[in-house]
């Protein structure tokens, strides 16, 4: 049973990492300009920090 959570939290930190990491690049890859892409930048970048932040909550939880 302990080997089954263990698999879930390893998938569910890779996955988290994957979408914190991409969102993250997808900030920095915008065209959009002006206050509209300001704000996407904004949105992609919170999005990004808060699948970091649940990877190593994750992580943490798995160790």
């Amino acid at each position: 049973m302990n080997d089954i959570l263990s698999g879930f939290l390893f998938g569910a930190t890779a996955v988290a990492l994957v979408l914190g990491l991409s969102c993250i690049v997808m900030a920095f890859l915008t065209g959009k300009t002006g206050a509209e892409g300001l704000r996407e930048k904004i949105e992609y970048g919170f999005m990004g920090v808060s699948g970091l932040a649940i990877t190593f909550l994750l992580a943490y939880a798995a160790g």
